[in-house]
């Protein structure tokens, strides 16, 4: 139990895949105007990440490494990761239509977000175990929702704050990003050899 809360707070914090492996930048810079957006594609992501991860785990264990077929393994783990991301863009359509047109473009590009695929990949070099693949899935995708939803909301504070013309708009989110990574790198030690 310790070790899955270790592996969980070291995915979602101490190696958070956004500010520290810097994995998964497109959405986080690209929904992060809008608190509810950020909201819809965090838990979105997180959805994709967890699913893909079972799934993948799965189809490796299961399939490939009896078969001796791991050389396919990055094929066949995006081709499971585009059929996830296909089923919540559908379920996201049918549940939530302002969620679904909110996210916009950035809904189907989970299926190239480098953090699913960087997930799948981390998963398997660090031979987890299914518990641990989804535990470790679960503490990226909390981890990438809290870092969005923090974002997204120093975008809303910082487009109504007096900041000088030539840090406006986007100069001045990458400076709160940067300032946002460092203070996610001070956790830095705080899980030992956990990855």
């Amino acid at each position: 139990m310790v070790e899955a809360l270790v592996l969980f707070f070291s995915a979602a914090i101490v190696n958070n895949f956004v500010l520290v492996r810097f994995l998964g930048l497109c959405p986080f810079i690209g929904v992060s105007n809008q608190l509810s957006a950020a909201l819809g594609m965090g838990g979105a992501t997180t959805f994709v990440l967890m699913l893909s991860a079972v799934c993948c785990y799965a189809v490796n264990s299961l399939v490939l490494t009896p078969m001796d077929l791991m050389s396919l393994s990055l094929i066949v783990d995006i081709v499971i990761i585009a059929i996830a991301v296909q089923s919540v863009e559908i379920l996201i359509r049918k549940i939530s239509y302002d969620l679904y047109n909110a996210l916009g473009i950035y809904l189907p590009l989970i299926t190239t977000n480098c953090i699913v695929l960087g997930l799948v990949l981390l998963n398997s070099s660090l031979e987890h175990t299914f518990v641990q693949s989804i535990v470790y899935a679960a503490g990226a995708g909390c981890g990438f929702t809290l870092v969005l939803t923090l974002f997204a909301a120093m975008r809303e504070r910082l487009a109504i704050a007096d900041v000088p013309a030539p840090f406006k708009g986007t100069a001045i989110a990458l400076i709160a990003a940067g300032i946002m990574s460092m203070a996610f790198m001070g956790f830095a030690g705080f899980t030992g050899n956990a990855i």
